[in-house]
C-alpha cells in the first residue's frame, strides 16, 4: 500500500464521500464553509493507491498584515484516530496545507475521553466538595483517546488553550454533554428525565405550550429572543443575517439540514432552538428564550419535542454542545442541570491542537497568540 497523500477535493466528491462514510461532523461538511465567509473553506481528501479514503473541510484565516494562513479543522479530521501511525495521516494534511500558506494548523480529533452519567453530574452537584467534572469519578474513560493525546504531544502537537477564541472565532467547546438515542423508545427516553425537568415539562404541557417547525420567515422571532440571551448571559449575538446565511447554506444540498423550532403560548414565541442533523448525529444550536413566560416552561418542552424528533428520524445521538465543568453556584450551572436534567451524559472531549509548520511557523504562531490576546 502506497503512502496516502493529500488534495484538493471538489465539493461534489466530498458530499458524495460523506454519504458513504456519514460520521463526519456538521463542522466537517462541505457546507458549512458557506456559512465563515470570513473563512476560506477548501475541501480536501486523503488517497491511498488512487482511491478516496478521508474526506475534511479545512478552514484558512489570513494573519493580519501577512500572506499566511492558520489552518483549522474543527471537529476534525475524521481520519482513523486509532490507527498505530498518526504521522502518515497527519504528516500529509501539513503538506498541503503548508502548500496552500498556512503557518499554523489547529485540528479537533473528535474524540470523548471521560463521561459522567447524569445521575453522577447531579450528585456531584450536591457535594459542596465537588466543583468541577474532573473532581467526579467518571462512569467512562477512552484509553484510545488518552493514547491520542500521548502520541499527538510525541509529535510536537500542543494542546491549545481552552479559552483561545478570540477574533480569529477559533476554539469548540473542551465539554459536551449528549443524549443517547440508540435503540430507545420515546417512553424510555422519558424515563430518563430528572425529577426537575419532568416537572418542568409537565408544567408547559399543561399550560399549552405549543412546540412546532419554523420556516426562514421566522428567523426574526427567533433572532428576537436570541438577542435576548446573549444580553442575559453576557455573550455577544451574531445579527441576523449570520443565521439567513446559515439556513440558506445548510439547507442547499439536505432541506432537513438545519431546522428551526419554535415553543409557542397563545401566539408568542417563547422560546426557539436550531436543530443541525449530519450523519447518525443531531445538534442542539443556538437555544433561545426571553423573559416572559418563563414560569410555564417552554424550554423543556422545545427540548423534549427536538429529543422526540431525532430519535424518530434515526439519530443515534442528542448533541447539547456545550457545558460548563464548574458545579458550583453560577450563571452557568443552571444550563447544566437542564442539559443533565434532560437525559444528557457530560463528556470531556480531547480538545483541539496545534502544530506551526514551515520556517516560520513558531515565529507567526506567537504573533497570532499576542493578536488574540489585544482581542
Amino acid at each position: 500500500m502506497s503512502s496516502p497523500h493529500v488534495r484538493e477535493i471538489s465539493r461534489a466528491d466530498h458530499l458524495a464521500h460523506l454519504r458513504t462514510h456519514p460520521d463526519a461532523s456538521h463542522l466537517q461538511i462541505p457546507e458549512w464553509g458557506d456559512v465563515k465567509p470570513d473563512w476560506l473553506a477548501e475541501s480536501v481528501g486523503w488517497f491511498e493507491d488512487g482511491a478516496l479514503v478521508t474526506a475534511a473541510l479545512v478552514l484558512y484565516r489570513p494573519l493580519p498584515g501577512t500572506r499566511r494562513f492558520l489552518a483549522y479543522l474543527p471537529d476534525g479530521p475524521a481520519i482513523d484516530w486509532r490507527a498505530p501511525r498518526l504521522e502518515r495521516r497527519l504528516d500529509p494534511l501539513l503538506a498541503h496545507v503548508e502548500r496552500r500558506g498556512a503557518f499554523s494548523v489547529r485540528i479537533g480529533p473528535p474524540l470523548v475521553v471521560r463521561h459522567w452519567e447524569p445521575a453522577t453530574v447531579a450528585a456531584g452537584i450536591a457535594d459542596p466538595d465537588a466543583r468541577h467534572l474532573r473532581d467526579l469519578a467518571p462512569d467512562g474513560v477512552d484509553g484510545y483517546a488518552l493514547d491520542v493525546a500521548e502520541r499527538l504531544g510525541r509529535l510536537g502537537w500542543r494542546r491549545c488553550a481552552e479559552e483561545d477564541e478570540g477574533g480569529f472565532g477559533v476554539g469548540q467547546p473542551r465539554y459536551g454533554c449528549h443524549v443517547p438515542l440508540a435503540g430507545r423508545t420515546s417512553d424510555e427516553l422519558r424515563a430518563g428525565l430528572a425529577p426537575h425537568f419532568e416537572q418542568s415539562l409537565r408544567t408547559a404541557e399543561s399550560a399549552g405550550v405549543r412546540v412546532g417547525w419554523g420556516a426562514a420567515v421566522d428567523l426574526p422571532d427567533f433572532h428576537r429572543l436570541y438577542t435576548q440571551t446573549a444580553a442575559h448571559d453576557g455573550f455577544k449575538a451574531r445579527p441576523l443575517d449570520y443565521f439567513g446565511r446559515m439556513w440558506k447554506a445548510l439547507n442547499a444540498e439536505d432541506d432537513d439540514r438545519l431546522r428551526l423550532y419554535l415553543a409557542e403560548y397563545d401566539g408568542e414565541v417563547l422560546s426557539a432552538a436550531l436543530m443541525i442533523n449530519a450523519g447518525p448525529r443531531s445538534w442542539h444550536s443556538y437555544a433561545a428564550s426571553g423573559r416572559r413566560g418563563r414560569e410555564l416552561r417552554p424550554s423543556s418542552s422545545l427540548l423534549w419535542r427536538m429529543l422526540c424528533d431525532a430519535r424518530a428520524a434515526g439519530a443515534d445521538v442528542y448533541d447539547l454542545r456545550s457545558i460548563a465543568p464548574a458545579l458550583t453556584e453560577g450563571r452557568l450551572l443552571g444550563r447544566l442541570r437542564f442539559k443533565t436534567g434532560a437525559g444528557g451524559r457530560a463528556v470531556e472531549y480531547l480538545g483541539e491542537w496545534e502544530l506551526p509548520v514551515g520556517s516560520q511557523g513558531k515565529v507567526l504562531q506567537r504573533a497570532l497568540n499576542a493578536y488574540l490576546g489585544r482581542r
